[in-house]
């Protein structure tokens, strides 16, 4: 008997609604850091690197300068104006106002864009070793209820003896009767010399010169403002090439060390982040890193890639304070030489390795700011019993653990608010969670080729100096059977499935890599041009899903803005049917924009759908070149048909571009018991 299962994608009006059906959920590997020179190169300050730290005060700024750089922040807003340093009088931009060079913003519904401009300074620490400045404001509902993010704020600045840059952190703070709000992007902003800093590196492979802003104004405009093709670049070895800001982002486990570098005075401007405890949405979650015209960004919290699912309002009534940081700002200069870029970049690796191995910093003097001997840390093994498959347990071979704030199995990839403490296990499921903030926590994992979030039924309180030694624990992942047939692997992302190569007139060359091909511009509509007439019908046991099932189940694009659902088919035959048992569908889903997806089975011309996801979603991975978005599990569809077969736990989804639908990587599985 030969049945076959049907998932329709309907379409909505809003224009960006893009949606992913996974049911395999990929894992994304760790850059792989280069190995240093012995000869690097690097100018490291000389004999400058024993100056004494010194400060100066005057009424409209503050300079802190080590006699390796010289750091001038405006008196008493906190703009960060200036960085002298190796002959360049100021690594920003200094065509921008002062508070349009180095801030913090945030993005709330109070405020559009609020620069948090503070009224007081303060000099916490003045030694000849080190300095610490602090900026702060209270928030008061007379003069800012509308104007300003309902925030307590403080700024710190630090620069040591004999270290090129400053550290920067933040420590944001919510009294019980401040009025809600949203804070759905906290981030710090570096405009560099647009005229100097035109080289940007991601990564060993994700590296290249950027188009500058004039650039971009002078371009062509894509299906939405981000992207562009650079007819008229003043390289021209970009000319034609697409810029997007979003094909610079980068997931959290990988966003440590990212930056710029001026050919010219072969000088680089690097962003280190050493730990992410302060960035929420879990490891995998994607934020931004550059934007063209010489701006970096240090990200501390963002809803892109995520939306209205992601956990970023805040209630009157609910107390919260957080350290943001710190960040490193790591300045590096060599010989003007063909190789000055590979050195910089390969210094600046060694540089993060330092800054990690001294995490967390013993040199702050917030007290919000634990250090070591303050922390905490968690080890266990984790195991996984897949019944139908191994009789024994099986180690959770590379599974990413992590602590977060207590809540459901999953949540830790919404919560926008708590800190994060995330590792992944050995071989053998062994796993170390060290310098953990004191709180409560609860635990949670998930493991590469099973489906399902794993979470430890136990609340964990972290105190001073804790070791906490949770043993042996076991995950069974959901299953009601063995399985018949499988379209992909869980490990959270559709890279296996096939993605095809990019319109040749719409390519960026930092995504050449096969790695990054995924990030390439306009990939939905390759859909519509390879299914020409039909849509995709997937056999089980001859098609390959790396070559027969699209990476992004989209909809067609029949031109003059009309996009028009499309429905793939998995054909698959049944030997033996038991009548008595009940057949369960699993669809792993892992991003959703305004999307729906329908499933019908062996009656394709049904009216109502066996079942539907109806609406879900918000985080348009697809139009921000994710190959992913939030992995989440959505309702448990458990109605009996013909054979009782039913549908339970879609469990995980990824979302491509900006349309009306697209279910990027569904995998669907189908067992029985």
């Amino acid at each position: 008997m030969e049945n076959v299962t049907k998932a329709n994608s309907c379409s909505f009006t809003p224009p960006a609604l893009w949606f992913r059906l996974i049911i395999v959920l990929l894992l994304v590997l760790c850059a792989c850091c280069a190995e240093i020179p012995t000869n690097r190169k690097i100018f490291n300050g000389g004999e400058n690197r024993h100056h004494r730290v010194g400060l100066r005060v005057t009424d409209n700024h503050v300079i802190i300068r080590n006699g390796i750089v010289e750091v001038t922040i405006e008196n008493p807003s906190g703009f960060l104006n200036g960085i002298r340093y190796n002959g360049m009088d100021n690594v920003l931009d200094g065509r921008h106002r002062n508070d349009d060079r180095g801030y913090w913003d945030i993005f709330s519904d109070h405020c559009p864009m609020d620069k948090l401009v503070t009224e007081h300074f303060e000099v916490i620490t003045r030694t000849h070793e080190l300095v610490e400045l602090s900026f702060t404001k209270k928030w008061n509902s007379t003069n800012d209820y509308h104007k300003h993010v309902p925030l307590n704020i403080d700024k710190r600045f630090i620069v040591r003896r004999g270290v090129p840059g400053l550290y920067m952190y933040s420590i944001f703070e919510r009294e019980n009767d401040f009025p809600d709000a949203s804070m759905d992007h906290i981030r710090i902003v570096f405009k560099l010399r647009e005229d100097r800093f035109r080289f940007m590196a991601l990564s060993d492979s994700r590296q290249r010169i950027m188009p500058s802003t004039y650039d971009r104004i002078r371009s062509q405009t894509l299906a939405f403002k981000e992207a562009v093709v650079l007819t008229n670049p003043s390289d021209p070895q970009l000319k034609g090439e697409v810029d997007d800001k979003y094909q610079y982002s980068i997931e959290n486990k990988d966003n440590k060390l990212h930056g710029w570098i001026s050919d010219d005075d072969a000088v680089g401007f690097w962003i280190i982040t050493p730990s992410s405890e302060f960035r929420a949405g879990g490891p995998h979650k994607q934020g931004l890193t550059s934007h063209p015209g010489a701006t970096s960004l240090c990200m501390l919290v963002t809803a892109h890639y995520a939306g209205k699912d992601f956990d970023s309002r805040y209630k009157k009534g609910e107390h919260w304070k957080k350290v943001f940081g710190p960040a490193f700002i790591y300045l590096n200069s060599a010989s003007s030489d063909n190789d000055h870029r590979k050195i910089l970049w390969m210094d600046a690796q060694r540089q993060l390795s330092e800054e990690i191995e001294s995490w967390p910093y013993n040199f702050t003097r917030s007290k919000d700011f634990p250090r070591a001997e303050q922390r905490g840390q968690v080890r266990g093994q984790l195991l996984v019993r897949d019944r139908y498959n191994d009789k024994e347990l099986v180690s959770a071979q590379s599974a990413f653990v992590v602590l977060a704030a207590p809540g459901d199995a999953g949540s830790w990839q919404h919560d926008g608010k708590g800190y994060q403490f995330w590792t992944q296990t050995h071989n053998n499921g062994l796993f170390h969670i060290e310098n953990v903030r004191p709180g409560l926590y609860n635990l949670y994992a998930w493991v590469h080729g099973f489906i399902g979030d794993y979470k430890l039924d136990l609340n964990i309180t972290i105190q001073p100096g804790n070791k906490i030694s949770l043993g042996t624990l076991i995950y069974d992942p959901p299953r009601n059977g063995p399985t018949l047939w499988e379209i992909g692997i869980p490990d959270r992302t559709a890279a296996e499935f096939f993605i095809p190569e990019p319109d040749p007139i719409l390519v960026n060359s930092l995504c050449l890599d096969e790695t990054d091909k995924y990030r390439q511009y306009g990939l939905w509509d390759r859909y519509s041009e390879i299914y020409h007439h039909n849509d995709l019908v997937y056999t089980i046991g001859t098609s390959n899903y790396s070559r027969d099932w699209f990476f992004a189940h989209v909809p067609r694009n029949l031109g003059n803005n009309t996009l028009r659902p499309t429905t793939w088919q998995i054909k698959y035959n049944l030997k033996e049917v038991n009548e008595a048992g009940t057949y369960t569908l699993q669809l792993a889903l892992a991003a959703a924009s305004y999307a729906e997806v329908q499933v019908r089975l062996n009656d394709p011309s049904a009216v109502r759908p066996y079942f539907t996801t109806r609406r879900i979603g918000y985080d348009n991975s697809v139009a921000r070149h994710g190959i992913h978005g939030m992995a989440d599990s959505l309702i448990n569809f458990r109605r009996m048909y013909k054979y009782k077969m039913g549908v339970a736990r879609p469990a995980q989804l990824v979302e491509c571009k900006a349309l009306n639908f697209v279910v990027v990587g569904s995998s669907p599985t189908l067992g029985n018991s």
